[in-house]
């Protein structure tokens, strides 16, 4: 019984989330993104080291000082060349483009199987 609800609940999930897709939404809960932060990256879409990336994707990021990061993409600043992130806990990052190394998405948003 408990699985038949877990299961169900996890469908209706995706389709929510199938929802917001649709609708040009993207959903982060994050307590510490406001409205500037989301207002200040111009570019929701752009194409990094080849892969795709849009706001919402959960990326790794190697900086040149060996500092990992990992976290999700809040979008990017065209004029300082600079992606804008929120860390899992809670920061949130401004990573200049020539301090990376490695760039991998982790997850793309809105992508389930």
């Amino acid at each position: 019984m408990l699985f038949m609800v877990s299961v169900i609940g996890y469908i209706f999930a995706v389709l929510k989330e199938k929802l917001y897709l649709k609708n040009n939404i993207i959903l982060i809960n994050k307590k510490s993104i406001t409205q500037e932060h989301i207002d200040e990256a111009d570019m929701k879409e752009f194409v990094f080291d080849g892969c795709k990336v849009k706001s919402g994707d959960e990326i790794k990021v190697v900086l040149k000082g060996k500092q990992k990061l990992e976290g999700i993409v809040i979008g990017a600043k065209k004029k300082e060349r600079a992606i804008l992130m929120v860390t899992h806990d809670d920061k949130i990052r401004k990573l200049n483009i020539d301090n990376i190394i490695k760039f991998k998405i982790v997850s793309k948003y809105g992508k389930f199987f």
